[in-house]
């Protein structure tokens, strides 16, 4: 309860009115800062008429970037976006006994192996422990809670082994390499393979036969990651693999450089065991099981063959056809 002299306490005691919000108590006028311009006037504005109107993109740019410097933060407007590094695909994280176990006796290229605090050390643990110990990498072990953090909650089992990403060949170099061999060059394009199983077991394939490299498209396709490196058995170390944008330009580019390329189709021209060209320098396109080689590639390549089959049988998978083709080349040559 306020007492009768003093009144309510939150009540002004004087007259005399306080500084204006916004004012900083400052009493006297704000100076102007002249005319509005019309849009039409204003050189970053869309509606701008006159002839400096491609200025209008930089004079944005440098608001923005004095903003960001003002700020503190840093901007790249204007600048040219860095380029991504096509030869090399993103960390993995290898989870689970069994395929962690199989990646370290086949060799796939690691960094580390995380075991989590507390894990059973069955036989498959302590197995892969001492095969990463044999191979120096660290082993760091780490709470339950921080191995979930790490995989983003993917059943782990306690392990995980991180896989470095692959270096992918250049597609120009992988070429003149494949050209100066001493033997016709040998190449293999992959079009719309995106089980990485079937990718391993085609570079192995291809390394088996005397291929010179392999080609898969950047985009809607496989890439080498560990379980394509265990499918291929360890060949993925010694068979360089490019990653190509455009594979239509990069059959044609083989042709210019002087080799034949062929696409698998079952509805091919002739049969692969009666393939003319086997000896020459040679591309072959092996598309996906189901969709085959996509209709641009296959009216790029010189040739379109098949491999003959069972009327009852659809199609082979394409790790099998890439195969078949390349023994019966390399059965050609010799």
């Amino acid at each position: 309860m306020s007492s009768s002299k003093g009144g309510h306490p939150n009540r002004r005691k004087t007259s005399k009115a306080g500084p204006a919000k916004g004012s900083g108590g400052q009493k006297k006028g704000l100076a102007g800062k002249g005319r509005t311009l019309k849009a039409e006037d204003r050189p970053w504005h869309k509606s701008y008429t006159g002839d400096d109107k491609p200025q209008r993109t930089q004079w944005k740019q440098a608001k923005e970037r004095a903003k960001a410097a003002s700020e503190g933060r840093s901007t790249n407007i204007g600048k040219a976006k860095p380029k991504r590094d096509q030869r090399r695909d993103e960390a993995e994280m290898l989870l689970g006994r069994n395929p962690v176990l199989e990646a370290l006796r086949a060799r796939v290229p690691a960094t580390a192996l995380y075991v989590a605090f507390g894990t059973d050390l069955d036989e498959r643990v302590a197995e892969s422990v001492r095969l990463a110990g044999n191979r120096d990498l660290p082993v760091k072990e780490l709470s339950r809670r921080d191995l979930d953090r790490r995989t983003n909650n993917a059943l782990h089992q306690g392990i995980g082994l991180e896989v470095e990403p692959y270096a992918y060949a250049d597609f120009k170099e992988l070429l003149a390499t494949a050209q100066t061999s001493g033997t016709a060059p040998l190449l293999v394009a992959l079009d719309g393979v995106t089980d990485p199983r079937n990718l391993g077991a085609i570079i192995r394939s291809t390394a088996a036969f005397g291929g010179h490299g392999l080609l898969i498209p950047s985009r809607r396709a496989a890439s080498v990651t560990a379980v394509a490196w265990r499918a291929s058995a360890g060949a993925a170390a010694r068979l360089p693999v490019a990653k190509v944008v455009n594979l239509a330009r990069t059959v044609k580019a083989c042709q210019e450089a002087g080799l034949m390329t062929i696409a698998l189709d079952a509805a091919g021209d002739a049969d692969v065991y009666d393939l003319p060209v086997a000896e020459d320098p040679l591309l072959i396109v092996v598309g996906d099981e189901g969709k085959g080689v996509s209709r641009l590639v296959a009216e790029t390549c010189d040739y379109r063959v098949g491999i003959p089959i069972a009327s009852d049988v659809e199609s082979l998978n394409a790790s099998v056809a890439a195969s078949i083709t390349l023994a019966e080349v390399q059965r050609q040559r010799r």
